[in-house]
This record gives structure tokens, C-alpha cells and sequence, in this order.
């Protein structure tokens, strides 16, 4: 139906998503087994050829980014994310800009904290872009609209019949809705469809989807989890899943220094720990758990000690390729436990703070992360304080191929 038309996309993921209460901004939480990120991409790739969809991102979130789209860019067919700016509207522009040399005839702008974006919603926005120079889903307003005056007594209620909710993605002429961004950049409006009706255009109204309402609070992600368990069920005899167990031990000895690396985290102490690394034990500890639950040898043969290039290296580099190694798998890490065991420095008060660590760098949910400590009661070498043992334990879920 579409062969003619040569489709961009534009998904903008460039919002901090202060207002969803987390660290971790929402396009980059795991929803059924991906980022939120990824569940756009992947439905626009049926609609769009991968070097036409173009994300436009934080920069600040490079790290983010490349674990949400490892596996979907396993091929580099995406284009490079291009930067957003102040405003949502600066940021479409930045897009829009990015895909100009690429010549598409219609685009779609769509808001990457919609992840239940369907097929059926695509379509219907990519037909009447045939007969018209833009096209949005909306759903009806269902609850009566009052209109007030500042001190919140009503003075008007409108009509509901008249009334849509606007949804991404929104679909638009490629020339046209750029002409419009140049024309009015700088200027805010609340939508791109604004645009092309100050231009005096018509915009045209296509059926949306409750799945598809954008998730802007901690409340609208459980509405989100729930639609992804039934879609994960309803697939669930095209893509199963096992799994895995994975442990790791690591230890590190004192040397002379005035900190500690555990679990990402600089902690205040008396001595450092010594390796060839940064002697991050926690991090290490991790990584040999995550490989060792696919199956994928340890540290030392992904980072050998003899290799220069990892003297002094931070830590993090080893957790993350392994986090991306189960990732390219089509695989998601669904929980990781790491144990601390030291006389000192105390960890305690510094937990929080390597949890959160560890959830940055693997990308999942802060609240699927744990860090502990204990002691051996003053036994053994870490009870001499002459360094520290960590263990960790991870549970890892594969498709069944």
C-alpha cells in the first residue's frame, strides 16, 4: 500500500522524564524483556527502512542508548542519534534536519515514551497521508470538560463531541512540516500538528489506542508493564524464554592509597585495592556472574591482565560488554545480587549509591539490583584487613531458539 512513499521517522528521546521520578529516564527502562526505546524502534522498523529512523537523544545518555538499541543495531543500520535541544520542538527540528539529505516523502514524529505504538496505528496514519499533508491518531474525550477561571470556579463547559486526545506518531508531508519547523523555530507550540494548523493546513484525525497513551508518571508504567505482559504472552509461542544461573567470586588485596572502587562507587579509605584495573572487586565479581550465566567464560579471557590496555581501566567497561553480550543474545538481564566482604570500609551508608550505580550501567531497573555486606567475624584475610572478597549471584533470561 505504501511502496510509494519513502517513510522517515523521527523519535524523539531526548527528555530527562523528570516528572517519572527515577534516575534512569523512562525511554531507557525495561518493559517485557526491552528498553521502551527499543519497543518504538522495533515497530517502526516494519514501516520504515533502519537508516530512515532517526533518534534524537541526550548525549548525556550515550551509554544509555547504546545498551537500549545493542541488539536492534547489531548490523550499525541505524543512523547515529542526533543531539535534541532545549525544547521538544528544537529537538523534531534537529531530526527533521538529520533526515533532509535522505530525501523522504512523509515522516513520523513519535514520542518515545509511547512504546505500545501498533501496526494498525501506523497505518492508519500513513493512509490518510495520501489524501492529506498530515494525520494523528487521537481518542475521544470521555469525561465531561469543565473550564475555570484562576481561582478554579467553572465558567464554561465545553463540549465533549468536539473533543480528541492527541497520540503519536504524527504524520506529516517531509517537506512541508520542515518548512513549518523552520518557519516557526524558536516559538512554542504543543504539538507538530500546531504547526501545519498555523500554516492554516488540515490536519486530519485517525483512530488511537489506550496502549498507546504516553507514560509520563510511575503509575502510567504498571499500565505499560500490564499491556507488555499480555503482549509477551500472546507471543509467547514465537519467542520463549529460559533461565539462567550465573555466580561469580573475585578478590582483591590492600595497597597503599586513600580510596576504594566497589560496585562503580568511590568510597573514603585508608588503603586502595590493587589490580590491573582499577580493582573495581564488585564490578568484577559481576561481570564473571553475568558471562558466566551465558556461557561465556570469564573477566580474564574477555580482558586478559597481560593486555596494557586495561591498566587502570574503570570497571565498568567490563561489566557493560557483559550486559551487552546478553543482550545480543536477545537476552535480558532480570536480577543481580552482589555480596561485599570486608572488615572495612564500611559499605553500608555507600549501598544506595552502588546500586544505582549498577543499574546505570546495566540498564535495568534500580530495583532489580542488590548490594550487600558482611564480614567473616575477623577470620581470615579479610578479617586481618588486608583486602576484600565479593560474590555475586545473577539470574539471566535467553529466548529458547
Amino acid at each position: 500500500m505504501f511502496m510509494t512513499q519513502k517513510t522517515g521517522v523521527v523519535i524523539v528521546a531526548a527528555g530527562s522524564g523528570s516528572r517519572f521520578g527515577d534516575p534512569i529516564p523512562k525511554q531507557y527502562h525495561m518493559l517485557g524483556g526491552k528498553s521502551i526505546l527499543a519497543h518504538c524502534i522495533e515497530c517502526f522498523a516494519r514501516h520504515a527502512d533502519p537508516d530512515l529512523i532517526q533518534v534524537v537523544y541526550n548525549p548525556a545518555h550515550q551509554d544509555w542508548y547504546e545498551s537500549a538499541t545493542a541488539t536492534l543495531n547489531a548490523t550499525g543500520s541505524l543512523p547515529a542519534p542526533v543531539p535534541g535541544g532545549d525544547t521538544r520542538q528544537q529537538s523534531v527540528l534537529n531530526g527533521l534536519r538529520a533526515l533532509e539529505a535522505k530525501g523522504p516523502d512523509i515522516v513520523l514524529i513519535h514520542d518515545a515514551a509511547r512504546p505500545g505504538i501498533s501496526d494498525d496505528v501506523i497505518d492508519r496514519v500513513m493512509t490518510a497521508l495520501q489524501t492529506h499533508p498530515g494525520a494523528i491518531p487521537t481518542l475521544p474525550v470521555a469525561d465531561t470538560i469543565k473550564q475555570t477561571d484562576r481561582d478554579g470556579v467553572i465558567t464554561k463547559t465545553i463540549a465533549r463531541e468536539t473533543l480528541q486526545r492527541a497520540q503519536t506518531p504524527q504524520g506529516f508531508d517531509f517537506k512541508t512540516i520542515l518548512d513549518a519547523h523552520q518557519k516557526f523555530e524558536g516559538q512554542e507550540f504543543t504539538d507538530d500538528a500546531a504547526l501545519l494548523e498555523a500554516t492554516g493546513l488540515d490536519v486530519i484525525c485517525v483512530a488511537g489506542t489506550t496502549n498507546n497513551d504516553k507514560i509520563t508518571h510511575r503509575d502510567d508504567f504498571g499500565r505499560a508493564q500490564s499491556w507488555a505482559n499480555t503482549t509477551d504472552k500472546e507471543t509467547a509461542h514465537m519467542s520463549q524464554e529460559e533461565y539462567r544461573a550465573g555466580t561469580g567470586f573475585d578478590v582483591h588485596r590492600f595497597a597503599p592509597g586513600d580510596h576504594c572502587i566497589l560496585c562503580g562507587v568511590k568510597v573514603p579509605h585508608s588503603a586502595r585495592l590493587e589490580g590491573h584495573s582499577d580493582a573495581d572487586v564488585g564490578l568484577h565479581t559481576l561481570t564473571d556472574a553475568i558471562l558466566g550465566a551465558i556461557g561465556a567464560g570469564d573477566i580474564g579471557q574477555h580482558f586478559p591482565p597481560s593486555d596494557m590496555q586495561w591498566k587502570g581501566a574503570a570497571s565498568d567497561i567490563f561489566l557493560r560488554h557483559a550486559a551487552d553480550l546478553v543482550r545480543k543474545r536477545g537476552g535480558r538481564i532480570v536480577n543481580v545480587d552482589v555480596t561485599l566482604i570486608c572488615e572495612r570500609p564500611k559499605i553500608g551508608p555507600h549501598t544506595p549509591a552502588m546500586c544505582q550505580k549498577v543499574s546505570e550501567i546495566l540498564g535495568i531497573d534500580v530495583d532489580r539490583v542488590n548490594v550487600k555486606a558482611t564480614t567473616t567475624e575477623r577470620l581470615g584475610f579479610t578479617g586481618r584487613e588486608e583486602g576484600i572478597a565479593a560474590q555475586a549471584a545473577v539470574s539471566v533470561a535467553l529466548p529458547i531458539n
